[in-house]
């Protein structure tokens, strides 16, 4: 009897892996979107409340907390970083995938810089850009500083994106632009450039994203004075900044949430804009 049950077949169990990664793949994608709703939901539900018309009063006081000066600095600090930032980023890129030959030296070099750039802490930065250009420049607390310190900041992504973006174009779009007699940079900035404009907009896009939300290297460059500053030499708080202010202060917790809200809207008024800047030179390359 123990014989005839030692030769009974034994039954096996599969196990599908493809189905198993199909469905930790989407279990992942689940928990990043809740995460984001959840994030959302609860800005909108502490901060819509709070919206009112003394957060939007053109000058700031401490009874109204304003955010419109944090606004107009936002967006004067958005536009001083990228007018550095950009040209450099792109300027390197197409020199490291379109000039430089395989094997440079140089290129390794700029490489393992940005990756370094990458992973330092912002609070660095800041206090670099404090030594730098606050003080060795005597620069002071200024929108200028602080916008030079945000460009070193983005560059290396800006850079890298740009690199991906470059290499991505097929090498016979160049051959063909070459073939029809057109010259090196004939094509690199008629053929190469405009195919790649879709992941050049993705950097700036993350650029953008990080220099609205950035707080600790501006509290040490810029500054937290809460008006719009004559010029980009004066000091002058950006949205996150004010945010920050107001949720440290504790005294103000409603307008931090209201300003919460704020930022949201900003930052997605602005992805949603470079998306559709994006398409539209697409369409017209």
């Amino acid at each position: 009897m123990d014989a005839s049950m030692n030769n009974k077949p034994k039954v096996k169990i599969r196990i599908n892996s493809s189905l198993i990664l199909r469905w930790l793949v989407k279990l992942a994608a689940f928990i990043t979107v809740g995460v984001l709703a959840s994030l959302i939901i609860y800005i909108l539900i502490m901060g819509i409340p709070n919206l009112t018309p003394d957060l939007f009063a053109w000058k700031y006081t401490s009874d109204n907390g304003s955010v419109t000066p944090a606004i107009i600095n936002t967006l004067i600090m958005v536009v001083l970083t990228l007018i550095m930032a950009v040209p450099i980023g792109i300027g390197s890129a197409i020199y490291m995938v379109e000039y430089a030959k395989k094997g440079n030296k140089l290129v390794k070099v700029v490489r393992i810089t940005t990756e370094t750039l990458s992973g330092i802490p912002s609070i660095v930065y800041g206090l670099f850009g404090y030594l730098c250009f606050c003080v060795a420049l005597n620069l002071n607390y200024s929108l200028l500083a602080g916008a030079l310190t945000l460009a070193i900041m983005v560059l290396p992504s800006i850079m890298r994106t740009t690199e991906e973006a470059l290499i991505s174009v097929p090498d016979s779009f160049r051959e063909g632009s070459f073939g029809l007699g057109a010259g090196k940079l004939r094509t690199v900035f008629k053929v190469v450039l405009p195919s790649a404009i879709p992941g050049i907009l993705a950097g700036v896009i993350l650029a953008i994203g990080r220099i609205v939300g950035e707080t600790a290297a501006l509290i040490f460059t810029a500054g937290t004075v809460a008006k719009v500053p004559e010029s980009v030499f004066g000091s002058g708080r950006t949205i996150a900044v004010h945010m920050y202010q107001l949720f440290n202060e504790g005294l103000s917790m409603e307008k931090g949430y209201g300003t919460g809200v704020v930022l949201l809207v900003l930052v997605l008024l602005i992805n949603g804009l470079s998306n559709l800047v994006g398409k539209k030179l697409s369409k017209d390359k």
